[in-house]
């Protein structure tokens, strides 16, 4: 493989340069590599900065005071400098990929050959600081001008090698916005089914990326059209051809409305990235045709499906909690102008309220596109301060024990409807609180 090279001074971190320069002191060969080369060259902000090195795993253990063992059996060594964690990787060969995911050994090589198993050609790009030049031995620097995403050698073996490829392919064009070439896009649909032998873990963190990551419509589309989503999100693509009123989505079926909602989130967090992909998932399952086109019940259908679907894919129970509430609320804007004073403040003051408001404003930008009901939100959140959201309980449980009722949901009951009433305005004191409590409930036993 012949390594081109060509000059282009880029700004690196100073941390990586100071490992790859220890390195080169030492005699071995040192390139910054990968993703960052590549999102250095579109001008792009830098996230991780990777560095690929001749020195085997011991080598650079010896030379670093702060390394971890991450994967010495494939090269793979973190340095910490300037308490900045930095992957070193040694230039190498990889055998057989056995279950579709990792090699059963790996040999120790030179940069043509670890150029050669790395998956895409604008992935195989290696900056060399001393010379400031990009060494290009796949032809990424063509591609990465031209826009094009394309496997290194064939797409096929690229794809039975490590299946977590099909999903980093589809990220990879729709983050960086680039046309797939058609001997890798006739690969993936080919191989898209298999990518269900990945572990679940490692399909959820790919899709993380995807939708929390630059154009992420654009990403789940090319899942779509792949048959990667059939694969790994059925009931997601289950929303394409699902058609909805077109007095409130004028946009189009389920499937357009939540690629829209995705795209026009502005904090685009883990947590409200599900909660957009999955916020109408009821609607297919629930789809009717009445008068309208009706989806009954959608919300506690879809909070029961959007938690089955997290479960398996071993998503974190506090994620978990918080998409499905996303998916729960999201209606109930629908009637904060007619909510009792005491409800729209329990409304207004759940936790992580600013996601439930962010949904909300984007769920109806992509469908009527009125916001007057997030206006409405957005208003009373201003007018009403802490106190008044969150005020200091007149009564708590061991005031009505003290009035002689005796553990049990009355208790509940009770706390309940006096917090009604200070948070419309109507007790202000313990004295009226107690007052009220004697006039509507009489201790008795077993309450």
């Amino acid at each position: 493989m012949e390594i081109k090279r060509r000059p282009f001074p880029l700004d690196l971190p100073a941390a990586p340069l100071r490992v790859i320069a220890t390195l080169r002191r030492a005699g071995h060969e040192a390139y910054a590599v990968g993703g960052a080369v590549r999102d250095a060259l579109r001008g792009a902000r830098l996230k991780d900065v990777d560095v690929a090195t001749s020195a085997a795993p011991r080598e650079v253990a010896a030379l670093f005071p702060r390394t971890h063992e991450v994967g010495i059996r494939f090269g793979v060594m973190i340095v910490v400098e300037d308490e900045t964690p930095i992957e070193v990787a040694t230039f190498r060969t990889e055998s057989e990929y056995t279950d579709g995911r990792h090699p059963q050994e790996v040999h120790f090589t030179d940069l043509a050959a670890d150029a050669a198993r790395r998956d895409f050609t604008v992935n195989a790009l290696y900056y060399d600081p001393v010379s400031e030049e990009i060494l290009d031995p796949a032809g990424g620097l063509s591609d990465l001008e031209n826009g094009i995403l394309r496997s290194i050698g064939q797409p096929a073996l690229r794809f039975t090698e490590d299946r977590l490829r099909l999903l980093r392919c589809a990220r990879f064009a729709a983050q960086l916005g680039f046309v797939i070439e058609e001997n890798t896009w006739w690969a993936l649909l080919e191989h898209a089914p298999t990518v269900i032998s990945v572990s679940r873990e490692r399909i959820r963190a790919e899709l993380d990326l995807l939708l929390t990551g630059e154009n992420p419509a654009l990403g789940l589309r090319i899942l779509h059209y792949s048959g990667l989503l059939r694969a790994v999100l059925p009931e997601v693509d289950a929303m394409v051809g699902v058609q909805q009123p077109p007095q409130f989505h004028p946009e189009g079926d389920v499937f357009v409305h939540t690629c829209l909602t995705l795209q026009l989130l502005e904090k685009r967090s883990r947590v409200l990235a599900w909660g957009a992909l999955l916020h109408d998932v009821g609607k297919p399952p629930t789809y009717r045709m009445a008068e309208r086109i009706r989806f009954d019940r959608h919300v506690p259908v879809g909070m029961e499906m959007a938690e089955a679907i997290l479960q398996h894919l071993h998503c974190d129970r506090e994620t978990i909690e918080r998409v499905v509430a996303l998916v729960r609320e999201h209606l109930r804007f629908a009637s904060v102008e007619q909510m009792r004073p005491s409800t729209l403040k329990r409304f207004l003051r759940q936790p992580h309220f600013e996601d439930h408001l962010e949904l909300h404003r984007v769920d109806c930008l992509a469908s009527h596109q009125d916001l007057s009901l997030y206006q409405f939100c957005r208003n009373r959140l201003e007018e009403l301060s802490e106190k008044e959201l969150r005020p200091t309980p007149l009564l708590r449980g061991h005031d009505l024990l003290d009035m002689g009722f005796t553990p049990g949901p009355l208790l509940g009951k009770i706390l309940h409807a006096v917090e009604d009433h200070q948070l419309e305005g109507k007790l202000r004191t313990k004295e009226e609180a107690l007052g009220f409590v004697t006039k509507r409930w009489k201790p008795t036993a077993g309450s």
